[in-house]
């Protein structure tokens, strides 16, 4: 039996005696999204010797990695070849892990422009509930006909069941990129970033906090010199400018508290929230402490959004309000999924 069929093999046993003992399974790859959700409950199951990956052709830009690969390795890999994770997901931590980059769900500045991770995920293999090895999806991007399952996988946190691999569709990196600064108050640099949305140029990146809108131009070197032209700014060139926006370690991030996420309508207002660190364009919204839940969720979901304590939740409540139908919806999927609650206790919701 080879090293990765002992690994499964463990995998099973250890899901199979969960489930006689009527117990829970937390998994964890290298435990840098800890921070998130409602509580961390259950017997920790890790994935980090489950390495490697399994299929990659430049040329047909899928790469498949088991799931407990270093995402920097990922990247490392794509690096060589030119290539990227298109949705720029972030580590938040040096033990970051391919498979929970994928149970996350999380997206970097570049999700405005090039999506989220569900949109880039083909197919994944998974052990349920009853330890059984299940393959959904595929290797390309027409791959599916009824309930796409692998995508249903992605922001679930490991409370669906484990992930053992997961295929994803790459992209070339741009050919050239420019940051571009302008100093604007909070109104002005929301009317600019919902504009320059509109507008065909390669925007690849916005941010907005502290009066500083930052812009990123990514494409051909054509396209992004004659964006520059059209739009203006000041050239800052700051490699890792974006990076510390991507992980967190920005400034604003620095602050103690809750930390909110905000996803609204891009064109909503910014007269209550004028200390946001905005990004995407205006629908994404970072603000620190400053009320509570049902606060910001009112405020959202005057604008078709909803409100999400990113971190900092100490007191255990739930991460967010979520409509009852939607609620209903998201039982239903964890019963089918999961009916004996194995995976992921309270990670993501009180009730489950």
């Amino acid at each position: 039996m080879s090293t990765n069929e002992t690994v499964i093999a463990e995998f099973r046993e250890r899901i199979i005696g969960a489930k006689k003992q009527s117990a829970c399974i937390r998994i964890r790859g290298g435990g840098s999204k800890d921070f998130h959700g409602v509580s961390l409950e259950g017997d920790l199951l890790e994935t980090k010797d489950f390495t490697g990956i399994t299929e990659y052709e430049p040329t047909e830009l899928v790469l498949t990695a088991r799931s407990g690969t270093p995402l920097r390795d990922i990247e490392h890999t794509l690096n060589e070849n030119n290539q990227m994770l298109p949705f720029d997901p972030p580590h938040m931590g040096l033990e970051a892990t391919f498979g929970g980059c994928i149970a996350s769900g999380f997206s970097g500045p570049r999700r405005s422009s090039q999506g989220a991770v569900r949109d880039f995920v083909l197919g994944a293999r998974i052990l349920n509930s009853d330890a059984v090895d299940l393959q959904f999806g595929g290797k390309v991007m027409k791959n599916v006909a009824g309930f796409d399952v692998s995508r249903l996988l992605t922001g679930s946190f490991g409370t669906l069941g484990l992930i053992l691999e997961s295929s994803v569709k790459v992209l070339p990196k741009p050919e050239m990129e420019r940051t571009l600064f302008f100093e604007l108050d909070h109104e002005s640099a929301l009317a600019k970033m919902n504009a320059l949305a509109g507008t065909p140029i390669p925007l690849s990146s916005t941010y907005f906090n502290g009066n500083q809108l930052a812009v990123r131009l990514s494409g051909s070197e054509i396209g992004v010199t004659a964006a520059h032209k059209k739009i203006g700014g000041e050239l800052g060139e700051v490699p890792s400018f974006w990076t510390s926006v991507k992980e967190q370690t920005h400034p604003f991030f620095k602050a103690e508290g809750c930390l909110y996420r905000l996803s609204v309508n891009p064109t909503a207002p910014m007269d209550r929230y004028s200390d946001a660190l905005i990004e995407w364009n205006g629908s994404t919204r970072w603000i620190w402490n400053n009320g509570t839940l049902s606060d910001h969720q009112k405020f959202a979901s005057q604008y078709g959004g909803y409100a999400t304590i990113y971190r900092g939740n100490q007191s255990g409540d739930p991460i967010n309000s979520m409509a009852p139908a939607l609620k209903m919806l998201q039982r239903k999927i964890k019963n089918s999924l999961d009916p004996d609650g194995i995976f992921g206790k309270k990670r993501l919701f009180t009730e489950f």
